[in-house]
């Protein structure tokens, strides 16, 4: 059996040769996968009973490094990936959902069948918060002039084919560097046989914005972006998002703690070899030290249509009230989260998931905002509930979630032109749309086999024979 493997110089060689039609295969693989997962049955290998636990160590050089079995019934792996988060030493096992203390509605949300219910649930309480389409309005936020931050500049300096001065307000340090894991992925056949090793680094990023992107596509408006972070994860957040809907995007803001690192992302987007994926959009970055940020960032976030969290934050990104508000609520956004990683993390405000799922009755007054659809969307119910920040600290109940893989259900369901999938669908496509993500190994098999395939068509990596 011969391994391929793959530098992360040589996958983002694959990576970035990928036509838009080779992202949208990915992406439909990638969805069936996370849909067999929430609602496959035990002979489905994707489902999560055949998901094995994960595990975490840490070093007494501070030093955490995660395992990731997966399986797709097909193929097994692992990935291990490594951050220096200076944690305490020790050794920590995933356990099961059914440990966890709300019983009640966690057996509502088993995984023998009874998932379906919980979407069902999900249409009928859209349905009767009176979910309706999106109302355009023209705010301060909306009205504000492109011109707030020159195209290709960060704090209003330009940046494209030029040098960056290093004393233009940044500080080096925080945020300078990219905190994204490193590590591994290792693919074995239905043999148990070895066939692929790749660099985690660059297939993490890209395969967490490929799942992010499955509700994003849908959206009916996605004329502006913001993007918190300038790492790889947002690098492939941006790329993606302009690959497969950069006819729709005029606006792209971009806002780091690093002036020196949002810089750098501005120019490795501007370079000549990026001209087919990034189009016509105009790009904007700014850094938290720049003088009017406050007032900048309260305008980004409430024009935005979307809103990529891609940074290891452990405070709210911006205050919640700029989403929770009657101002913030008057327009329907998708805002995605996937940069913080652990309990004590978070890049969105708890206000602002609490607020999400807190469904009033429903009344005649007619509002120009969106309603609150109840639930937050997640990749994984198991993993959201003790790993991600916004969830924990949020009390954020597993009856007030539905995974990602549950809403792709819809996507036949739709057709059927139900009422309450209708009503369903409305929101998907104009309602205010929370998503978490806190990775699955799921995802680095399929994605990575894949890649793997593609790689090998291009005679690309490196080939060991008869490994």
């Amino acid at each position: 059996m011969p391994l391929t493997i793959l530098s992360r110089s040589q996958l983002r060689e694959v990576l970035h040769s990928l036509t838009r039609e080779e992202i949208n295969e990915l992406q439909r693989n990638l969805s069936e996968a996370l849909r067999e997962y929430s609602t496959g049955a035990q002979d489905k290998g994707c489902s999560a009973t055949y998901q094995p636990q994960r595990t975490a160590i840490t070093r007494q050089n501070g030093c955490t490094t995660l395992f990731m079995p997966a399986s797709t019934g097909q193929t097994i792996g692992i990935k291990m990936i490594s951050l220096q988060d200076g944690s305490a030493a020790g050794c920590a096992v995933e356990r099961p959902l059914f440990d966890l203390a709300d019983e009640e509605s966690t057996s509502s949300r088993s995984r023998t069948g009874s998932v379906r219910n919980s979407v069902a649930s999900l249409s009928s309480d859209l349905n009767s918060s009176s979910v309706s389409p999106t109302v355009t309005t023209t705010t301060s936020a909306d009205s504000a002039d492109s011109s707030t931050l020159l195209s290709g500049c960060v704090n209003q300096q330009p940046v494209v084919d030029s040098n960056v001065s290093n004393t233009m307000g940044a500080w080096p340090g925080a945020g300078t560097r990219d905190t994204s894991p490193k590590g591994s992925v290792t693919l074995l056949d239905s043999e148990s046989l070895p066939f692929a090793l790749i660099n985690a680094h660059e297939l993490t990023a890209f395969r967490t914005a490929l799942a992010s992107l499955m509700i994003f596509n849908r959206r009916k408006k996605v004329r502006t972006i913001l993007v918190f972070g300038a790492g790889t994860q947002a690098y492939w957040h941006i790329r993606l998002a302009l690959s497969l809907r950069g006819d729709d995007i005029r606006r792209v803001y971009i806002v780091n703690r690093s002036f020196e690192r949002a810089a750098k992302l501005l120019r490795d987007i501007y370079l000549p070899e990026n001209t087919k994926w990034r189009g016509e959009t105009k790009f904007s970055a700014m850094s938290t030290d720049f003088g009017e940020y406050n007032r900048i960032i309260k305008e980004h976030v409430r024009k935005a249509d979307a809103i990529f969290c891609c940074t290891p934050s452990v405070e709210p990104l911006f205050p919640a009230e700029f989403l929770t508000s009657r101002e913030g609520r008057q327009k329907g956004r998708f805002i995605s989260a996937v940069g913080s990683y652990k309990a004590h993390m978070a890049e969105l405000h708890p206000d602002i998931l609490r607020d999400e799922v807190k469904v009033s009755p429903p009344h005649r007054h007619f509002h120009k905002h969106t309603s609150r659809s109840g639930v937050v969307v997640v990749d994984s119910l198991d993993a959201a509930i003790k790993e991600a920040g916004e969830i924990v600290q949020a009390d954020i109940k597993p009856k007030q979630m539905v995974e990602l893989g549950e809403l792709l259900m819809v996507r036949n369901a739709t057709q059927e032109a139900a009422d309450d999938q209708k009503s369903l669908r409305d929101w998907v496509e104009r309602g205010n749309v929370i998503y978490k993500s806190v990775g699955l190994g799921l995802m680095d098999l399929v994605t990575g086999g894949d890649l793997v395939r593609l790689a090998r068509e291009r005679k690309l990596g490196t080939t060991v024979e008869d490994f």
